[in-house]
């Protein structure tokens, strides 16, 4: 399934709930979700790591799409042609420890 299709899948699925609970409250589970993941990995739990990180992906997915962005092609115009700061890929900047998303 691509990005898009995810998307899609994730707007039949919960769509109506998500544009009901609106951007904040939808915002507030995506860290909530953030949270658990942050506890499997702790935790070295590979099977919960593996379910948190499909849950946050399914929570990012329902904020993009109530603020109508096509996820897809936002991180394709962003990271499409490799590290938006220097073009790289790999990464060529000079303090890699810096995060520069």
């Amino acid at each position: 399934m691509t990005l898009r299709e995810f998307q899609a899948n994730i707007e039949r699925t919960y769509g109506r709930r998500d544009a009901a609970r609106g951007l904040a409250g939808t915002f507030l589970w995506f860290v909530e979700e953030v949270g658990e993941l942050a506890e499997a990995i702790r935790l070295s739990d590979a099977e919960a790591v593996r379910e948190e990180f499909a849950d946050v992906a399914a929570w990012l997915v329902s904020l993009a799409q109530i603020e109508g962005i096509d996820l897809e092609d936002a991180v394709t115009a962003k990271y499409g042609g490799g590290c938006p700061s220097c073009g790289g890929c790999p990464c060529r900047c000079e303090d890699p420890s810096r995060p520069l998303r």
